[in-house]
């Protein structure tokens, strides 16, 4: 009795998944890998019918059994070569939609730094001169000559339109940085980093042993928006007092080393919910870099970024829990 249940649950067992193998022939290319398993599970349900017959007494020829093995066997066997061509048939959709995915980012990117650097173009060539024209003229005018009346309301025009100028300067660097796209990333960052803090009573220090090395621009300026924008959420939200970059070039590889000593903050959360974080990762991918990003609350952040500069090979994440040891590093001068 118990062999007869076994053979009728094998029976069922094999057209379900003759079924499903079935919906499968719809949903994927390769359609023959399906149609060969249908096949041998259509056999191997005879198969057991076959034997469900011999436990009554029927005779069943053992050559019949002999050949519904045969064909089993043949259908998987093809089957499951076929299926290695449908794993690379994924495999190939899978590269190229990350091509695709990477191509759109590179141009969307690209797309916005031409967008900040034309319009910091149109305030410095267009706005610019109308205000240095403004300051000019009112320098021209002594301040003697004016009534006393009137000299406070000189001096304030005179101190609004120098603002107006040292703000149209800084939202035009902000937007278009001329010193990186002029003298490089080093150069650059250093730059950033002496405005800031000049800003800003938090001790911020940069060391790098690049010199006047230059990169594809994409990685210039990418590596330039990660420090701007690692700096500013740290000034603006994690209540550090001291903040320490570095940026070295060993062989092919470029690094940044990047902590601060704030109240620290769950990585995964930020970066599930915070822009920022999500478009330093984004952008680093867009160079094949890795970007590994570790805080603890309470204990500060830190972050690291390694680009290969030739753009040929996706790098490693390091784990956070390993400090590998750096090169040493030529100190800029604040």
């Amino acid at each position: 009795m118990m062999i007869h249940v076994l053979l009728y649950l094998a029976i069922i067992v094999q057209f379900i998944a003759m079924y499903y193998a079935v919906r499968l022939v719809r949903l994927t290319k390769y359609n023959s890998i399906w149609i060969l398993f249908i096949i041998g599970f259509v056999v191997l349900a005879g198969e057991r019918v076959l034997q469900l017959i011999m436990t009554y007494g029927n005779p069943v020829p053992v050559e019949a059994m002999v050949w519904l093995d045969i064909v089993v066997s043949i259908c998987i066997s093809i089957g499951i070569v076929m299926l290695n061509r449908l794993f690379e048939y994924i495999d190939r959709l899978n590269h190229h939609r990350q091509l695709t995915d990477k191509r759109v980012l590179t141009a969307v990117l690209r797309a916005e730094e031409k967008t900040r650097s034309d319009f910091s173009k149109e305030l410095h060539d267009g706005l610019g001169p109308l205000l240095s024209s403004a300051k000019i003229s009112l320098s021209a005018i002594s301040r003697d000559e004016i009534e006393e009346s009137r000299r406070e309301i000189f001096d304030n025009t005179l101190y609004v339109v120098e603002e107006a100028l040292r703000s149209l300067r800084e939202i035009s660097n902000n937007l278009s940085p001329h010193v990186l796209s002029d003298f490089g990333l080093a150069r650059g960052i250093q730059n950033f980093i002496d405005r800031s803090s000049k800003l800003h009573n938090v001790k911020i220090s940069f060391v790098t042993n690049l010199r006047a090395e230059r990169y594809n621009s994409d990685i210039e300026v990418i590596m330039y928006r990660v420090v701007c924008e690692l700096v500013t959420n740290s000034l603006k939200h994690s209540g550090c007092s001291d903040i320490r970059l570095s940026l070295t070039s060993s062989g092919d590889i470029l690094e940044l080393q990047y902590t601060d000593n704030g109240r620290g903050f769950n990585p995964q959360a930020v970066m599930d919910c915070g822009m920022g974080l999500s478009n330093m990762n984004s952008r680093i991918n867009s160079l094949n870099g890795t970007f590994d990003i570790r805080s603890t609350k309470g204990k500060g952040m830190g972050a690291t970024v390694k680009v290969n500069v030739r753009g040929e090979t996706r790098m490693v994440a390091r784990p956070a829990a390993i400090d590998q040891a750096r090169p040493k590093r030529k100190k800029q001068k604040r």
